[in-house]
């Protein structure tokens, strides 16, 4: 097959999925900002517009990119019928705001929300009335999304295509490694673990909590309590 009739990220290859992941990352990122902008107008009639992202540098939110991607591999794939894809959509949006919660809370000693007091709340970590509002997004992207994005994504040449491809997944492992590494080093410090490492110290100068908070303005460096 010659290059010319060659397609980019054809199907439900790997390339294609991780440009699902940096796409959802992104639109994940300016949803959240443009809510907080929306919810702290209402409530204050300030316009503020504050970092909703999951990394230090650049505009994505992986959670939301993991999202996008777990529902493209594991419910448009399939091709399932309009209400089984509502209903796993949901089920899988809790499960995976749910899950990331608890790893967070575990692994950095900090929770970037928290629905204690949330109508039909799961452990403060999710609610049924979101997982219904997830359900009914996965049905928006599964059926209008992601047929757009597939199409424009294997219209990208050949050539360029593999350049971005290469350049983000460097970009983005290097990111979130040193992002979240980042946050474990300033759970450590708030337990008073002093950096035994050249590393460990360097993260203590570069990110200190000011500047993950600063980063992160959403998460809470504290223990979290409640249920």
């Amino acid at each position: 097959m010659s290059s010319k009739s060659e397609v980019f990220a054809k199907g439900y290859s790997v390339k294609k999925l991780f440009f699902i992941f940096v796409i959802g990352s992104i639109l994940g990122t300016f949803y959240e900002q443009i809510l907080n902008l929306v919810k702290v107008y209402y409530a204050t009639g300030n316009v503020v517009w504050e970092l909703r992202r999951g990394v230090l540098y650049g505009p994505f939110n992986p959670l939301y990119g993991l999202g996008a991607v777990l529902v493209v591999y594991l419910l448009a794939r399939p091709n399932y019928s309009n209400i089984k894809t509502f209903i796993y959509g949901g089920l899988l949006g809790g499960f995976i705001e749910y899950s990331i919660s608890l790893l967070q809370e575990i692994f950095t000693h900090t929770t970037s929300w928290d629905y204690s007091h949330h109508f039909f709340n799961i452990g403060g970590r999710t609610t049924i009335p979101f997982m219904l509002a997830w359900g009914g997004c996965t049905l928006i992207f599964v059926r209008l999304v992601y047929p757009f994005l597939s199409n424009l994504i294997e219209k990208i040449p050949v050539n360029i295509g593999n350049i971005i491809f290469y350049v983000f997944l460097i970009f983005l492992i290097i990111d979130m490694f040193v992002s979240w590494t980042a946050l474990f080093r300033s759970a450590m410090r708030r337990n008073n673990i002093e950096a035994i490492t050249p590393v460990g110290r360097l993260y203590d100068k570069v990110y200190p909590d000011s500047v993950l908070a600063k980063s992160f303005p959403n998460m809470e460096f504290k223990i979290r309590k409640g249920k």
